[in-house]
């Protein structure tokens, strides 16, 4: 009995089952207890059978409501936001009002914005690497609002576009193809981008996610000033190959809230300029990082960030449950069933912490104890 909607792969995680959805591309976090109910409708041949797996002392409109509740869950799971198709519209050149240049090494790729705003959507980020100097170009790259609408090319190819809110959408579409660019790899290469910012030792990395304002950025940015390696911010790439996370160039983006706090842990730091794009986000600052020393490392936990005034510093064990609830609404996973497999593989092979922190010296003691631990092989 709806066999169709069953999940195509699942895993145990200690106190809960995770459930991947091939048709909607989505994880679902249940619990033991209702993992049993849904394995006993899926495999019933009719409500009749799996009415008999069910307890004898139940009533008739109890029995109604589970399988009503089972079903209900199943199509929600199955539910698709298609996406509508790419226009194959053609590049409007008389948009190339800006003209920047940046080099990553041995690559240089030239960016076309139509306006000042416009290029706030991705310059900030990284305009530590901006140059001036003449340069083979490896990729020309187009970003423009035009009829309130944003664009993106690439190389005069149609990347998307999106209604002007949702510019996000164009800073999370540059950044994928920046990897592919700078890793030498295909979009279809990545098992997903996780929202989350990671943090290397130059043996391992720990990817730092939280919801907004639990001060991720601002940590990273503290621990960073403290010996530690910037590999991504915000938006950490993950290769199917290996499944290590990959190099992020985009800088650490700090909001003024941690301004008081970072001028006087961070040098340099009052020199950086002041960015206002949105009133929802508000003035923003943007720190560069040197690179790692490699471009790629294992990632060995996910530590959700949680920063309290006035707290003492503690790490402790989290469950599946909390990390995924965090972390999958505003990352990107691949649909590709051998992607969705791997993910859950690597899931399996992390830990899984929350950090509470409110003070700079003992927040650094805490993740400098935790790299010698995966250092050590523990």
């Amino acid at each position: 009995m709806n066999h169709n909607l069953a999940p195509a792969f699942q895993k145990y995680f200690g106190d809960y089952w995770v459930m991947w959805y091939a048709i909607s591309n989505s994880y679902s976090i249940i619990t033991p207890e209702f993992k049993v109910l849904l394995d006993a409708y899926i495999k019933s041949k009719s409500l009749s059978e799996f009415s008999k797996t069910l307890s004898d002392d139940l009533s008739a409109s109890e029995y109604t409501h589970i399988s009503e509740t089972l079903l209900n869950y199943l199509q929600a799971s199955n539910s698709v936001n298609a996406s509508p198709p790419v226009d194959t519209i053609k590049i409007d050149h008389s948009q190339r009002r800006i003209s920047k240049q940046y080099t990553f090494e041995e690559k240089t790729i030239e960016v076309y914005y139509s306006s000042e705003l416009v290029q706030k959507i991705v310059h900030p980020q990284i305009a530590q690497y901006y140059s001036n100097t003449e340069a083979l170009i490896h990729t020309t790259i187009d970003t423009y609002l035009k009829n309130d609408v944003l664009h993106l090319f690439i190389d005069d190819e149609l990347i998307t576009k999106v209604p002007k809110r949702d510019y996000h959408y164009i800073q999370g579409k540059f950044i994928m193809h920046l990897f592919c660019i700078l890793h030498d790899k295909r979009e279809k290469d990545w098992l997903g981008t996780l929202h989350g910012s990671t943090l290397t030792d130059g043996k391992n990395a720990l990817l730092f996610a939280g919801q907004s304002g639990k001060g991720k950025s601002t940590l990273c940015a503290l621990l960073t000033a403290h010996g530690f390696d910037l590999l991504a911010d915000d938006v950490s790439p993950i290769l199917s190959e290996d499944q290590h996370i990959y190099y992020n160039p985009a800088a650490i983006s700090i909001k003024s809230g941690a301004f008081e706090l970072l001028k006087t842990e961070v040098p340099n730091f009052e020199e950086l300029p002041v960015i206002s794009f949105t009133r929802s986000k508000g003035d923003l600052k943007y720190l560069p990082c040197k690179k790692p020393k490699r471009n790629h490392y294992p990632c060995r936990a996910i530590i959700l960030v949680n920063y309290k005034a006035k707290a003492e510093t503690t790490l402790e064990r989290i469950s599946i449950k909390q990390v995924l609830e965090t972390i999958i609404e505003d990352s990107w996973l691949s649909p590709t069933p051998k992607h969705a497999q791997q993910f859950l593989d690597w899931l399996e092979t992390l830990d899984l912490y929350q950090l509470t922190y409110s003070d700079t010296a003992s927040v650094h003691s805490e993740v400098t104890k935790l790299f010698q631990h995966y250092h050590l092989g523990l």
